[in-house]
């Protein structure tokens, strides 16, 4: 894997990287902080997929920008543009994960002929918090007031109990047999999963909850319009993204396809094989 500084059309630095493999364009749109190795599947060099992406604005290497109001969902579609412009991917396969949904989506509308295709995985196309605590049964008019009062324990709570409670089924579901094999799946994944939690525990969490929080922001986008292939992929146990959220996200896309996993957020470390197998039929499509 290789990185560079990419410069945004602000002059913010972005740290991008690519996998430095072969293959199919793909722009993955990260989930918040994540780092490549959540990806085993898709990130891997014999993936068949040369795969871009960069880390957050003040992570992972990234500069902050000067202005920090700077740090909207619009604010990492210009990132992104960037880093397609830097190595020189015209109409890449683009795949979102969580926030990079709602980035994937802001790309397909703004400048669809820069998108080939949309994999849009355990996220919703804006509006991201409503999706908020389904699974624990939060009547919706609670859910953003609740997560923007539950952002502020981030710096306070430590960086990784975000990370399993994320990765975990909901209490009425947490003894069931598919609620356990989603979670479980991480772990047949023991390097990956040691390597996301460790870069996860390097985060500045104060910084993280303003990009958090700044996703509350992002209203949820018309996606009637968009008539590239997307997929969607999304958790039966995933407590950050409403699966009925994601089905009306489906349902909204003309001729998109839907596939529901035994999984919780992290469906890219518990399934990459579904990754590379959905990838492979968008690319089909």
């Amino acid at each position: 894997m290789s990185t560079r500084l990419v410069r945004s059309a602000d002059g913010t630095g972005i740290r991008a990287w690519c996998n430095d493999a072969a293959g199919e364009p793909v722009l993955l749109c990260n989930g918040l902080g994540a780092p490549p190795e959540a990806w085993p599947g898709v990130a891997a060099p014999d993936s068949g997929y040369r795969v871009v992406t960069w880390y957050q604005r003040g992570l992972g290497g990234s500069e902050r920008p000067a202005d920090r109001a700077r740090i909207r969902v619009e604010d990492h579609a210009d990132d992104a543009r960037a880093v397609l412009d830097a190595y020189e991917m015209r109409s890449p396969t683009v795949v979102g994960w969580s926030l990079g949904v709602n980035v994937a989506f802001e790309l397909a509308l703004e400048e669809p002929s820069r998108v080939r295709a949309v994999l849009a995985v355990a996220g919703v196309p804006g509006g991201s918090y409503s999706a908020l605590f389904a699974t624990y049964r939060v009547p919706r008019p609670l859910r953003a007031p609740l997560g923007r009062l539950s952002s502020w324990w981030l710096p306070v709570v430590g960086p990784l109990l975000p990370l399993v409670v994320a990765s975990l089924p909901p209490l009425h579901d947490l003894l069931s047999p598919a609620a356990v094999r989603g979670p479980a799946r991480e772990a047949t994944h023991p390097g990956a999963l040691r390597a996301v939690l460790h870069e996860f525990s390097r985060h500045d969490w104060p910084w993280y909850r303003r990009l958090a929080v700044a996703v509350a922001e992002h209203s949820p986008l018309d996606v009637s319009t968009v008539r590239c292939p997307v997929t969607f992929l999304a958790g039966r146990y995933d407590s950050l993204v409403d699966v009925a959220d994601v089905r009306a996200a489906a349902r909204a896309v003309p001729g998109a396809w839907l596939r529901e996993l035994e999984g919780t957020h992290f469906l890219p470390l518990q399934y990459p094989g579904v990754m590379l197998e959905e990838l492979r039929r968008l690319s089909r499509s």
